[in-house]
Parts: structure tokens; sequence; C-alpha cells
């Protein structure tokens, strides 16, 4: 029992990290990788909501899922970049 009040107490720092991340970043770039479909997303921070975060996508792996704005969960993020001043610039994956 202890280890799973770790776990969870893990799970809910890591969730608000990444919200207030993504909250300092509104308006920037963002690249996404979750686990389920679509799976990647590019696109601009639109707004964070609790813990969706509002994406205005450009890019995905499949070209009827994009110019979309999506919702995506914070827990469901798995992997992310954001673009910043002076960093690496996210490419252009349109073409």
């Amino acid at each position: 029992m202890k280890g799973n009040s770790f776990n969870s107490t893990h799970n809910v720092v890591r969730d608000q990290a990444i919200t207030d991340y993504f909250i300092e970043n509104i308006g920037n770039r963002a690249f996404v990788l979750t686990p389920s479909f679509p799976f990647m997303f590019v696109g601009e921070i639109l707004d964070v909501m609790e813990d969706m975060v509002l994406i205005d996508v450009e890019a995905t792996h499949f070209a009827q899922l994009e110019n979309r704005t999506w919702f995506i969960h914070i827990h469901n993020i798995e992997v992310f970049y954001i673009e910043q001043e002076g960093g690496v610039e996210i490419p252009r994956l349109t073409d």
C-alpha cells in the first residue's frame, strides 16, 4: 500500500508539472507523442484547461486529422518538446 501512495503522489506531481509547463508556453509550437491514436501532434498551444491542452494541430501522420484543434489529456502525453526562443525549431511537416 505504501508504494501505491507514493506512485499516486508522484503521478499527481508529474501531471501538475507538465500542466504548468504547457501553461507557461501557450502560444508556442509543440511536438507531442501519445500512446493512443493519432499518436503524434505538431501545432501551437492555444490554451490549457485544468489537465487538458488545446493545440491547433498543423500536422499529424494523417492529413485528414490536420488543421483542427485537439484536446490532449496531460496524463496521456508520453513525450513532448516545446519550441523556445533561441532553441531548436520543430520542422514544418506539411509537405
